[in-house]
């Protein structure tokens, strides 16, 4: 355990997937969290799944590329749980398909939610950090996000803007004790996010998850839980020295 007993907490897409895992983990190291999410009956479950004596748990619906959604819902939960120590900018989309090809929409929505997302809820959060002097920050990067792949160009390229604006909000805040860095997930498993995109390879007839994880250094896929210890780590007194960086949570997939 990481210390984290008392401080408060956002996390957006949290309802499933990596931002539940990364939900439940801060849940156990004692923080009191608000969930995010656009799947309003999954995140209000998980909030009582999540409960525990003496936590407060909230989940708001809403979609984070919608800047009226960010202010209100991300406004809701600030007025529920009181000044915020954590925000993990993890809700994501991942279209598949070939630069030439995708339609527009993918295009923009990928932006609208990996990016703007990120923009939007940081503008919304961040400031009253700013004005304590105090906070974490975590925005869920990915390997893809230093390496362009075949079929994933939209959101690689939203990645590696992630990588991007982390060292640059990095830059912008640190001299207010604000902490900014980044995770880069390699192939993880047991996620919506990773089912619709099985779904998505399959027909495409690209190699799936399981032949993928056997050219993996450490010979599996990543689970959830891999992500929320790091973060929970990044978000410590543990990692008190430490802003800027996006960190690899790959099994030796990527190492840069």
């Amino acid at each position: 355990m990481y210390g984290l007993k008392g401080r408060k907490a956002i996390v957006t897409g949290a309802a499933q997937g990596i931002g539940r895992a990364i939900a439940e983990r801060l849940v156990a190291e004692g923080c009191d969290v608000g969930i995010f999410d656009r799947d309003s009956e999954t995140a209000s479950r998980t909030a009582e799944e999540l409960a525990r004596p003496g936590r407060k748990i909230i989940s708001v619906s809403g979609d984070v590329s919608v800047k009226e959604d960010v202010e209100k819902g991300i406004g809701t939960l600030l007025t529920e749980l009181g000044p915020v120590d954590i925000l993990v900018n993890n809700a994501g989309i991942c279209p598949i398909g070939k630069l030439l090809e995708m339609p527009e929409r993918d295009w923009h929505a990928a932006f609208g939610v990996n990016v703007d997302g990120m923009f939007y809820v940081s503008r919304v959060v961040i400031p009253a950090m700013v004005a304590r002097r105090r906070g974490a920050v975590v925005n869920l990067a990915s390997w893809m996000g230093k390496s362009g792949v075949a079929n994933y160009g939209a959101y690689c390229a939203t990645k590696f803007a992630i990588v991007a604006l982390t060292q640059a909000l990095a830059g912008e805040v640190g001299e207010h004790g604000i902490r900014v860095n980044a995770v880069a997930p390699g192939l993880i498993v047991e996620t919506r996010m990773r089912d619709e995109s099985e779904k998505d390879r399959r027909a495409k007839g690209l190699p799936l998850a399981e032949d993928r994880a056997k050219t993996i250094p450490l010979r599996r896929a990543g689970l959830p839980a891999d992500i929320a210890r790091t973060v929970a780590f990044l978000v410590s007194d543990e990692a008190d020295y430490i802003t800027g960086e996006t960190v690899n949570v790959t099994g030796g997939l990527w190492n840069d």
